[in-house]
């Protein structure tokens, strides 16, 4: 019975919402997308892939927020202080956000938020109870005893053990949006389908592997430049349709307002091998494309005493470099990817972030004759002696893996591929069984140290999955965790970037990019490196 109640409350919803054809009719916008892989959860406490993490960042507001630049800008807090010691800050909330409404309010009727309610959120990550896939932000960063205080209803103070310059990075984090006690208490562990956030949206039904229907939140505390309230949508329809071929085809219908990325399937259908749109696509669709903190790459374990290390043709620096030259990454990209993202030429910090300068971090590009003399220089002339080298991929990596064994068999560098699930792979990595794989890393906030944190060698895997170990590297991470000025902490990431491709405990593939291929009629919808869905400035035209 309940679950006909709930269907009929999207059914309703939807009626209610969606408009025919344009979706403005009846003075009502309604946005449109598609969520292949479903949503698990709305608890922000548990935002830890894409489908979460757009749904929420609808639903909730944090402290502070990165704008299209990557920067970071106020959202629940207007201002903030940062003590003399670096250790300390101390930031001012707005006065006019408040929650949604909820039953487990009195009358039902949504109450204004407090600092009380940012204490209390940052604890719940943190509290062993929640089991917060977030924990891991705060652990070893604040202070043991009150980290999170609330210093009176519009003043909330943050304490950490010792600098940290880019937690303002990790605030912005979903994990970090701010919830209410009451309703949390009120449902328990059904608070993640019972979501109450201050965001500019709200929740209104979702029936499990069908819809889900959030609407306006006409109290909401923004407004644009021009002082019209935020957002400029009445309400947002996701729908579960797993297959990509079935989403494509909504979307060619209109059924759907934009779909994001492009399934191999059908992506030679729409681009061309330089990443453009086919003419028959022209002026009918228009393709986004934005930088995405996404590095793809080859690890290579670095564990000392390693028995797998000692025994293998990689702990030679000369092969590592060898294996970086010996591939072209501008014809991988082009033929297997249609152009969809960035060769990897530079560092590992990916293109879009502010210390990115391929100008200053000299990576591999393809050069044949280069990689033959290190192999020499290492005692294995064309690849005389040199025994094949297993690497481990995923199924949906194995033509990048053929790709690459296949132009390094060209210089003498033979390339066994194994393609195994990702979840074995993940094991193997985490416990220093995979001597070479395949690997990514999707940017967590918007600062160089999430991709530099993977290097340092008080780190555990993860994060450091090739176990790599350099002192000076170490020494230049914690200088720059404690510098404040921006452009004298990019220098040092610039430096310890160029650490890692010297020693090449990496094979940088490409950074990757955002594609969205987006109907005509939606206005003010525009990507980021985070690829977070932002809807708030978005309209139906």
């Amino acid at each position: 019975m309940n679950r006909k109640v709930i269907f009929f409350a999207v059914f309703y919803g939807a009626i209610l919402l969606n408009a025919c054809g344009s979706r403005t009719g009846g003075n009502k916008q309604v946005f449109h997308y598609n969520e292949a892989t479903g949503i698990a959860t709305l608890d922000p406490a548990f935002a830890k892939n894409q489908s979460i993490i757009w749904a929420v960042h609808q639903l909730y507001n944090t402290l502070v927020e990165t704008n299209e630049a990557l920067e970071i800008v106020p959202s629940l807090a207007y201002s903030w202080d940062v003590s003399a010691d670096r250790k300390v800050y101390t930031f001012h909330l707005r006065p006019d956000v408040f929650f949604h409404d909820s039953d487990a309010f009195p009358q039902g009727k949504g109450r204004k938020l407090t600092a009380f309610d940012v204490a209390y959120s940052f604890s719940r990550i943190i509290d062993p109870a929640t089991a917060s896939s977030g924990a891991w932000i705060f652990n070893e960063r604040v202070a043991d005893k009150e980290a999170f205080r609330a210093l009176n209803d519009s003043t909330f103070q943050l304490t950490l053990k010792r600098p940290f310059a880019p937690i303002l990075g990790l605030l912005s984090m979903q994990y970090c949006s701010i919830v209410p006690r009451e309703v949390i208490t009120k449902y328990g562990a059904d608070f993640r389908s019972h979501p109450c956030g201050t965001g500019p949206f709200k929740f209104k039904a979702w029936e499990e592997g069908q819809a889900m229907i959030l609407q306006k939140n006409e109290k909401y505390f923004e407004r644009d430049s021009s002082g019209k309230p935020l957002p400029y949508l009445d309400g947002i329809k996701i729908t579960f349709f797993d297959n990509k071929a079935t989403e494509f085809l909504l979307f060619r219908q209109g059924e759907l307002d934009f779909i994001n990325d492009i399934d191999p399937s059908f992506k030679d259908e729409i681009l061309t091998k330089k990443g453009e749109l086919h003419k028959e696509w022209q002026g009918k669709i228009i393709l986004s494309k934005h930088s995405y903190l996404n590095t793809e790459y080859l690890g290579i374990l670095m564990e000392k005493d390693n028995a797998l290390v000692n025994q293998s043709p990689l702990r030679f620096k000369q092969v590592r470099q060898a294996i970086n030259y010996g591939f072209d990454r501008r014809k991988m990209i082009m033929y297997l990817y249609n152009s969809k993202g960035m060769p990897a030429e530079s560092g590992f910090i990916p293109a879009g972030l502010p210390s990115f300068d391929s100008a200053v971090v000299k990576g591999y590009r393809y050069d044949p004759g280069k990689a033959r003399v290190l192999l020499r220089e290492a005692g294995f002339p064309d690849g005389e002696g040199l025994p094949a080298i297993k690497l481990l991929t995923i199924a949906t990596y194995s033509d990048i893996a053929g790709f690459i064994a296949r132009q390094l068999e060209e210089i003498g560098i033979k390339i066994q591929i194994e393609v195994i699930p990702k979840s074995l792979l993940l094991e193997h990595t985490a416990k220093s069984e995979a001597l070479f794989f395949r690997g990514s890393w999707i940017a967590d906030f918007p600062e160089a140290e999430n991709y530099l944190s993977v290097f340092y060698g008080k780190n555990p895997a993860p994060p450091n999955y090739t176990r790599y170990q350099n002192p000076r590297f170490d020494a230049l991470y914690e200088q720059a965790m404690v510098t404040e000025d921006d452009s004298l902490r990019y220098k040092l990431y610039q430096q310890m970037d160029q650490l890692v491709i010297d020693d090449a405990p990496v094979v940088p593939l490409w950074y990757d990019e955002v594609i969205r291929l987006v109907h005509p009629h939606v206005k003010g919808f525009h990507a980021n490196g985070l690829n977070l869905l932002e809807l708030r400035r978005t309209y139906l035209k």
